[in-house]
């Protein structure tokens, strides 16, 4: 998503750079760590701050643009930068989890937490955070909708598809094999599609990562009716997205799923999880079916249905296609972000 807003600025009539490649995020709740890393950014801060200052007025930065603030990734350069500078601050995917305040990521929180209030505009991509942001929003702070898209360009010409008839509907997957979340929805999928082993299906996953042996042990018992791809090149992950019938991931604690809003660009329907932002990118009952999170049994009756369901798979199909070039655009995002910070930059490039 990174990547993409970047582009989205640039097509805004921005001309965003890094400012700097130094990285706060503790997935550990390491206190010791995280007092290095604040350090380390106020040093860092104090660098640019005495770099821009050294620029002619019209070559200083006009706003600074954060992303993806939260309680494991704080931002500590930002806010000095930006107050030092007098530019206006901003956050893109800002998330506020005051759960959090104290235990082995209360420095992070706090951190995180300050950024959010300094924030003169914060961005808010999922319907889960805003609620939060809302509840602790100061005076001065606006709050925008900008619910996560893609640029589908990247992707080539995705055009409306044909209903299959007699072929037994493909299953896809796309998703990092990791311990943790990722192999928890891995094994979701595993057990509900067992129950469904006197249905016709075949199962593409498309993934790696350090727990694939594992993540192999677990579908072991439905060969041969699956194949691994491994990490695949955008070109082999096109043509997958273009053979499915269905995308089905758990999502477990998923900010919201990239894959999944990519799916649904080549005509898929998704059945997922309803974790997390999920339900920013998947229409319950439109563009897919969400289930209540971990429920293996009406993970499975959802797949199910759909398998046996052609004309609701061609429905949701064009509805997933029709929401994702209608409403998830890159040129979509970059009208948002346009006409948010305008204002704020006075019109200057950012």
């Amino acid at each position: 998503m990174a990547r993409l807003l970047l582009k989205a600025l640039r097509m805004a009539g921005f001309s965003p750079f890094v400012a700097s490649h130094l990285r706060t995020h503790d997935k550990h709740g390491d206190g010791a760590f995280q007092e290095h890393v604040r350090q380390e950014s106020l040093a860092e801060a104090e660098r640019l701050i005495a770099h821009y200052r050294g620029l002619p007025t019209a070559e200083r930065p006009a706003l600074w643009f954060t992303y993806h603030v939260y309680y494991k990734a704080p931002d500590w350069i930002g806010p000095c930068v930006a107050d030092a500078l007098h530019i206006p601050y901003v956050v893109a995917e800002g998330s506020r989890a005051s759960k959090r305040s104290d235990g082995p990521w209360s420095l992070t929180h706090r951190g995180a937490e300050q950024a959010l209030d300094r924030a003169d505009l914060i961005f808010g991509m999922t319907a889960m955070d805003q609620p939060a942001l809302q509840a602790a929003k100061p005076v001065h702070q606006t709050l925008v909708d900008l619910p996560p898209f893609l640029d589908e360009t990247e992707w080539g010409t995705s055009s409306a598809r044909a209903p299959r008839v007699g072929a037994a509907p493909r299953l896809l997957t796309v998703a990092m094999m990791r311990k943790g979340d990722k192999f928890e929805s891995y094994r979701i999928l595993s057990k509900a599609l067992v129950q469904l082993r006197h249905l016709p299906w075949h199962l593409d996953i498309a993934g790696d990562g350090e727990a694939r042996g594992e993540v192999e042990a677990l579908f072991a018992p439905l060969e041969p009716r699956l194949r691994f791809h491994g990490q695949c090149e955008a070109t082999e992950l096109r043509d997958l997205y273009q053979h499915a019938d269905i995308i089905v991931w758990p999502a477990v604690n998923e900010a919201y799923g990239m894959a999944l809003l990519e799916a649904q660009l080549f005509g898929n329907p998704v059945v997922a999880g309803n974790f997390g932002g999920v339900g920013s990118v998947v229409q319950n009952g439109r563009t897919g079916v969400l289930t209540p999170p971990g429920d293996i049994d009406l993970f499975a009756k959802a797949i199910g249905a759909l398998i046996e369901d052609s004309a609701t798979r061609h429905r949701m199909g064009e509805a997933a296609r029709a929401f994702v070039t209608g409403e998830r655009t890159l040129v979509r995002a970059a009208m948002r972000l346009r006409d948010a910070m305008l204002p704020l930059s006075g019109g200057s490039a950012a």
